[in-house]
């Protein structure tokens, strides 16, 4: 598990006059073990942050430290071994691809690492276990449901076991049965030990995580009381 500490975090661009400032001077801390929600409205630096976060996105000001490495102090060969070992990531379109199968859109992750193929798929079909889809994996994603392809985009995520999952509106697209039924597996995964931080606009999916970090302008706010 790992704990994730930010400090001044901001993020701008452009120049001069001309300067957008996406985030400013934004810092916490998420324990380990913990499942925290971002929410904001529509272009208030949420989605940003959880970039800075993911390791891919260079912040202006600040540091970031996970598990007390210095993220954006690594070189870019050191940050994409850090983001294969620490990270998985969940988007709200999936981005699986159309002529894989669930199983082979698993096992991407898998792609750069020494390990035999035999051992790669049984990794992979053991995410897939993981998050109900173990009868399903020869099934392209052109005839998978929408709850079914968000489940394989989560197993895929968690193919490497990374003590942390970052998730960008994971449920912007599914009906409110499908989420709930999503909602649910984020909950087991996070009892598991992972550590799970999600950016959401639904009070309904904001309702499982622990704790919740506003964003409003670029900046951290208080929720009222």
């Amino acid at each position: 598990m790992s704990s994730i500490h930010a400090q001044g975090l901001g993020k701008s661009y452009g120049r001069g006059s001309a300067v957008v400032h996406a985030l400013a001077d934004v810092s916490f801390t998420i324990d380990s073990g913990a499942f925290v929600g971002i929410m904001g409205e529509s272009g208030s630096g949420k989605s940003t942050l959880l970039s800075i976060l993911g390791a891919m996105n260079t912040p202006t000001t600040g540091r970031l430290n996970v598990d007390g490495i210095d993220v954006y102090d690594l070189k870019s060969e050191q940050r994409a071994d850090f983001r294969r070992e620490f990270l998985g990531f969940v988007f709200q379109s999936f981005h699986l691809i159309p002529y894989l199968t669930l199983l082979e859109n698993v096992m991407l992750p898998l792609t750069t690492i020494r390990m035999p193929k035999s051992e790669k798929q049984g990794k992979a079909q053991a995410a897939l276990d993981r998050v109900g889809l173990g009868g399903k994996g020869e099934r392209l994603p052109g005839e998978a449901s929408g709850g079914e392809k968000e489940r394989c985009a989560i197993a895929r995520a968690i193919v490497n076991d990374p003590p942390v999952l970052l998730a960008d509106e994971p449920t912007g697209n599914l009906d409110t049965r499908t989420t709930d039924a999503v909602m649910e597996l984020f909950t087991g995964l996070n009892a598991e030990g992972m550590t799970i931080v999600m950016v959401t606009h639904s009070p309904r999916c904001a309702a499982h995580v622990h704790r919740v970090l506003d964003v409003a302008d670029g900046r951290m706010v208080k929720r009222p009381c």
